[in-house]
């Protein structure tokens, strides 16, 4: 190919891509709420191209790591019941060693886990394990591990956190992951939702929410109405027996850190049941001091104990700067080098983002104002274009409304 040829071409793609950005999202729903209800409710753009069918705000979707929050309220109901035990050493929990090769003898807690402060990282994968293997094909490689700071003193964030989290669960109860996340959070809540969709019902795979990227190109839960032919990732022959499941052996198995499937207005019921001290429609779900546990930070950036940046992501970060119990707490940051008001009004709030596959999410609660809002959009960026923070322009929109 000629150079004239080459640059031509280049030229058209990012002309393509110029104009998908400048499209907008391919579809995007905001549901604001109180403790009484929803008080508002934004919708708009096409839930799958496809079919030319419209996104509402009961339209399931894959809300990426707003999972771990979600997650986090069924741990939170098993330490309630003395199940589990947030400061005890995470290897008592899972029934194996899980230790730093640097630091063997500063023990890992749940808390650690939940908080992102237990010094695993990313580099050896997080989700990445088949079905019928053991998550120490992750945690037993060196990279798996940040050997420069000891458990407890240092923030990265890390998703391979919470499929230890989920192993933890599942060993406490002798149930799976999927199931146990219904039975303690999803059906006492009255929400249609799942993670990797088990448990949801044949209406919400009807409405799945395809995931596409900011070209427009479906990545995810294209489903047409069926279910995905396995919800985990397949074991090495390709076979999907779930017989295989064994408890406590591999949390990778639903995606506990992203994988769950849920509604806009699904997560407005989660955020109301917070904002009431941890109960809903009659239903008591949490303890009024478990859900003070969740507002509270188990770390604050002081401008070198953490970082602050999503690091697999080189165009997106710089808002973490105070985290809890799998809470982003924003309004906390300097607004330089660490920017996480997200609303732009200098208040206090809880919640959690999410991004994968071209989606957005996010669900923020202002306890204070007793007020919060739930988001996604598809088709989108993944970057740090926000006018007043360091999330994206269209997460900024997200939370103030359009």
């Amino acid at each position: 190919m000629s150079f004239p040829l080459r640059v031509g071409v280049l030229l058209v793609l990012l002309l393509i891509a110029a104009s998908a950005q400048a499209q907008g999202p391919t579809a995007r729903v905001r549901v604001s709420f109180d403790r009484q209800g929803e008080t508002g409710v934004q919708a708009e753009g096409l839930a799958d191209v496809a079919a030319r069918r419209a996104l509402t705000a009961d339209d399931p979707a894959r809300v990426a790591s707003v999972s771990k929050l979600v997650t986090t309220l069924g741990v939170l109901r098993l330490v309630e019941q003395g199940k589990l035990d947030l400061d005890a050493d995470a290897s008592t929990l899972l029934g194996f060693p899980l230790r730093n090769p640097a630091f063997p003898d500063a023990p890992i807690t749940l808390r650690m886990l939940l908080s992102h402060t237990s010094s695993l990282t990313d580099a050896a994968g997080y989700w990445n394990v088949p079905l019928g293997q053991d998550i120490g094909i992750i945690t037993g490689q060196p990279q798996a591990w940040d050997t420069r700071h000891a458990p407890g003193t240092f923030f990265r964030y890390t998703n391979l956190n919470f499929p230890l989290v989920a192993q933890a669960m599942e060993r406490a109860t002798g149930e799976r992951f999927d199931r146990l996340m219904r039975r303690l959070v999803l059906f006492p809540l009255g929400i249609d939702a799942g993670f990797n969709w088990s448990g949801s019902s044949e209406a919400a795979l009807a409405r799945a929410v395809v995931l596409y990227d900011e070209l427009g190109k479906p990545q995810k839960d294209d489903l047409h109405g069926q279910p995905p032919a396995c919800p985990v990732i397949a074991a090495a022959d390709g076979s999907c027996e779930l017989s295989q499941w064994q408890a406590g052996r591999n949390g990778t198995l639903f995606s506990p850190q992203g994988g769950l499937r849920i509604s806009a207005r699904g997560l407005a019921r989660i955020g109301r049941m917070l904002l009431s001290d941890g109960e809903l429609d009659g239903v008591r779900l949490l303890t009024p001091a478990s859900v003070a546990l969740l507002a509270t930070p188990v770390w604050r950036y002081d401008g070198s104990n953490g970082e602050i940046n999503e690091e697999d992501e080189p165009n997106r970060g710089g808002f973490f700067c105070a985290y809890g119990l799998a809470t982003q707490q924003l309004a906390q940051g300097d607004g330089k080098a660490c920017r996480d008001d997200l609303f732009g009004d200098g208040r206090a709030r809880i919640g959690h983002s999410g991004n994968a596959y071209g989606l957005l999410s996010g669900l923020w609660l202002d306890r204070a104002a007793g007020t919060g809002v739930a988001y996604f959009a598809t088709g989108v960026a993944n970057d740090s274009t926000g006018a007043h923070s360091s999330f994206s322009q269209v997460e900024e929109t997200g939370a103030a409304g359009w």
